[in-house]
């Protein structure tokens, strides 16, 4: 694993985690999984463009076998920072019983109740892919990374043990895009004020030998149906899905 040095690193923040406000839905599954579950899986997923401010979150989700809760890994637009282009990676279990020995990026914790949060942000590039990779390290220990698919680089996010009732990643779950300041309560005409985003959520990958991942077409549900100009299509590197406004701020 090349060393997250490579990539200049700004700092470890505890992410925002969706709750209440739906927006943008996506489904993914895994074929040929073990009954003990997958011991990696990796999320290709790429923020082709949106403006560069705090609120969207885009997300995939997993189950481990054994408990019903999930965890949860992403990417989040940031401000630039002189000059530079900001991106902000998740990585989260909201399993009771979960905890971190990773101090520098993770807490205890997954919005407002049990569970980890860990998140880093990078000088990282819009329209790229980026892989997100969740593996184990043994002994129910799983370490959430960003790999960059251009220069090779990796980006630590952060690790958390889950509880000796849980085993491997389970063979389907889903994904999200989430315009989270709306969870603090929506404003008047907040359909209209979406900002822009496209986003590419890869079909999802694992080293287990003759698993295929599949990543379907992504849908609208919520109070935003049909108001946000919402679409979705089959690409070359998965799905895209598009919505929101130019020129918005969600205010």
């Amino acid at each position: 694993m090349k060393a997250s040095s490579s990539l200049s690193i700004i700092v470890s923040l505890t992410c925002l985690v969706p709750t209440t406000v739906a927006l943008v839905g996506s489904s993914w599954s895994v074929t040929n999984v073990p009954p003990t579950g997958l011991s990696d899986i990796t999320f290709p997923m790429t923020i082709v463009e949106t403006d560069h401010i705090s609120g969207y979150y885009f997300a995939q989700q997993f189950n481990f076998v054994g408990v019903e809760d999930v965890g949860y890994t992403g990417l989040q637009p940031r401000p630039d920072n002189n000059g530079k282009t900001v991106l902000h990676a998740v990585f989260s279990s909201f399993i009771p019983g979960s905890t971190t020995a990773d101090k520098k990026n993770c807490s205890p914790g997954a919005d407002g109740g049990a569970g980890v949060s860990c998140s880093v942000e990078w000088y990282g590039v819009y329209d790229r892919r980026y892989n997100l990779e969740v593996k184990t390290t043994g002994n129910r220990t799983w370490v959430g990374t960003v790999v960059d698919t251009v220069t090779g680089a990796h980006v630590h996010i952060g690790s958390f043990t889950l509880p000796d009732i849980s085993g491997g990643i389970l063979d389907s779950q889903g994904g999200f895009v989430e315009w989270y300041p709306w969870n603090g309560g929506e404003p008047p005409n907040h359909c209209a004020h979406l900002p822009y985003q496209k986003t590419i959520f890869g079909a999802p990958t694992t080293t287990n030998a003759g698993s295929v991942g599949t990543q379907d077409l992504s849908y609208e549900y919520g109070d935003c149906i049909g108001q946000v100009a919402f679409h979705t299509e089959d690409v070359a590197d998965g799905v895209e899905n598009n919505c929101g406004f130019q020129g918005q701020t969600g205010a």
